[in-house]
């Protein structure tokens, strides 16, 4: 593959990738997005614990995905994880790795709990709108 659209695949992948990190995290402060948001904390939280199961917890897709395009670029010492590499090359600080670990587990906790509160509000809904 070309180098020019390994570099476009990379510009790519950290705007739609960094966008979705966003939306997960903030998504459920817009109202009109909430289900939306409810939907991506799903996929994410399946692609983690799901396909997770059969690879390594917290599998994403996007991020393999990425790495192969890193490599092709000639990366090498990856992180493990996206944010990670998100802190480092948007921000330039190479934090600990625990403490990233952290900031993801309490932001996707926050961001499905939000979720879940949010679903379980459209279902109380759904059952006082039906006729008895």
């Amino acid at each position: 593959m070309p180098e020019s659209l390994l570099r476009l695949l990379d510009i790519s992948f950290v705007v739609v990738h960094t966008a979705l990190v966003v939306f997960i995290v903030f998504g459920w402060t817009v109202p009109r997005l909430r289900t939306a948001h409810f939907a991506a904390v799903g996929v994410t939280a399946f692609s983690w614990f799901g396909i997770g199961l059969f690879t390594t917890i917290g599998y994403c897709p996007l991020t393999d995905w990425h790495w192969q395009v890193l490599r092709a670029l000639g990366e090498t010492h990856l992180p493990r994880n996206y944010i990670q590499y998100l802190v480092n090359r948007l921000i330039g600080l190479d934090v600990p790795v625990p403490l990233v670990d952290a900031s993801v587990r309490l932001g996707f906790g926050v961001a499905s709990i939000a979720a879940l509160v949010h679903a379980r509000r459209l279902v109380l809904r759904a059952f006082k709108r039906k006729p008895a």
